[in-house]
């Protein structure tokens, strides 16, 4: 017999550290699409999609279908050691769909962290530069160079120092921070002219929106500009896309709102529907440059991630996600905008896609967050059975991330449960 909650909590801190941390004190035992039932039996629709993980929803059958065929061949071999053909024809396949005309070249690695670490690897390798633009608010994971590059200290760095040298960060253009594009370019002459000289900076990693900094969208020209800037200096441009990408945003990768060629992108999460996998996807001559054996990973390129990742590819195509990215995200903005009408503590609705946040303020003085009513409002709604996720530089924004494949009976649920709880929660 299952165990409650509280119980398994309980056993939860008994048996691991409290550095691992978790939103939500219920525990999942079954999910199909965008609902997930605890152990106690309760059910619950799923705006967080495991952050931006299963954009396919819970259990597809066509991923589980290619899981299970792969299982029955082999669960693993090691790429490194004998290689397989779904490692090669997914790599296939994202080359073709990666943004650009240039000739692209993959790689195939475990997690989001561990595709920025070689991203890193590759970028350096290239320029025979050591050093790293990256921007506040930035997340790039929690590994040691991830941690660098990320652009906020708690929790993400404390405790842990020092960081890797060599990482500079500039601030990431947002207005709703007062923080325009031209202030945030100053700030990259700035580090050439102070820090280190552009001939020694290999690369400029940027998040086309940003994940856990709030959902802040970079917008066409400034993306212009980062690639204006990188051509002008000979610095690689890397598009983090490991929250962004496989339709998330209304396109395959979100960097293609900006009609912006990278030089590197680091893919994850959602690529494979739930199996651990992520990769780096490049230039083929920049791909190129570490020497055999540079790059790899005992587990990287699973045979189990790769047969998911193609059913996923597939599943895009036939079941039309980038556009429905953008019916859920209009139906989705269009009950937030308004909701904002008559809650003046919903400072912002913003996202691209069916990626989309709202920014909670103090009605009296919106320039001050209110990160007490977000947590408020997180806690409460999964009190009521809807899943949602803060994030935010500041504690104070609310992220909607649903499956790609979510019924809009179910999406229509969701709002009604959202709207309750802001209701519950204005002041």
């Amino acid at each position: 017999m299952s165990k409650s909650n509280q119980a398994l909590l309980e056993s939860r801190q008994e048996a691991i550290p409290r550095g691992v941390g978790s939103m939500h004190g219920v525990f999942a035992e079954s999910a199909k699409n965008a609902e997930i039932w605890d152990v106690e039996g309760k059910r619950y629709l799923d705006l967080a999609s495991g952050i931006a993980v299963t954009n396919t929803g819970h259990n597809h059958p066509e991923i589980t279908r290619a899981v299970e065929e792969q299982i029955h061949a082999f669960s693993h071999v090691c790429f490194q050691v004998t290689p397989y053909e779904k490692y090669v024809e997914l790599a296939q396949r994202l080359n073709e769909r990666a943004p650009g005309t240039s000739k692209k070249k993959t790689i195939f690695l475990t997690t989001g962290a561990e595709a920025v670490e070689n991203a890193v690897k590759i970028a350096r390798a290239h320029t025979d530069r050591p050093n790293i633009i990256s921007f506040s608010g930035g997340f790039h994971g929690r590994t040691m160079m991830g941690m660098a590059l990320t652009g906020k200290v708690a929790p993400y760095k404390t405790g842990f120092g020092p960081m890797p040298g060599g990482v500079y960060h500039v601030p990431f253009p947002t207005d709703m921070l007062g923080i325009s594009e031209s202030s945030a370019l100053e700030a990259i002459e700035r580090i050439f002219k102070a820090d280190a000289a552009p001939e020694t900076v290999a690369a400029i990693i940027i998040e086309p929106v940003q994940g856990e900094g709030g959902f802040y969208i970079a917008s066409s020209a400034f993306m212009q500009s980062l690639r204006d800037i990188c051509d002008k200096h000979d610095i690689l441009l890397i598009a983090d896309e490991i929250q962004t990408g496989f339709a998330r945003t209304g396109k395959m990768f979100a960097i293609e709102h900006a009609n912006v060629e990278p030089d590197l992108m680091t893919v994850a999460k959602a690529m494979a529907g739930g199996y651990p996998i992520s990769g780096v996807i490049g230039k083929a001559e920049i791909m190129d440059a570490p020497i055999p054996g540079g790059l790899g990973g005992t587990y990287g390129g699973s045979a189990l991630g790769c047969a998911a990742g193609l059913a996923v590819l597939d599943i895009i195509d036939e079941e039309k996600l980038c556009e429905r990215a953008d019916e859920i995200g209009s139906r989705l903005r269009g009950q937030l905008e308004a909701f904002r009408q008559s809650d003046q503590g919903i400072g912002e609705v913003r996202g691209l896609g069916a990626m989309i946040a709202i920014e909670m303020v103090d009605p009296k003085n919106p320039d001050q967050p209110d990160a007490e009513r977000t947590k408020t409002i997180v806690a409460s709604a999964r009190d009521k059975g809807l899943i949602i996720l803060s994030c935010g530089v500041r504690g104070n924004v609310i992220r909607f991330l649903p499956a790609l494949t979510i019924g809009f009976d179910h999406l229509g649920e969701a709002i009604a449960i959202l709207k309750t709880v802001l209701e519950e929660t204005t002041d």
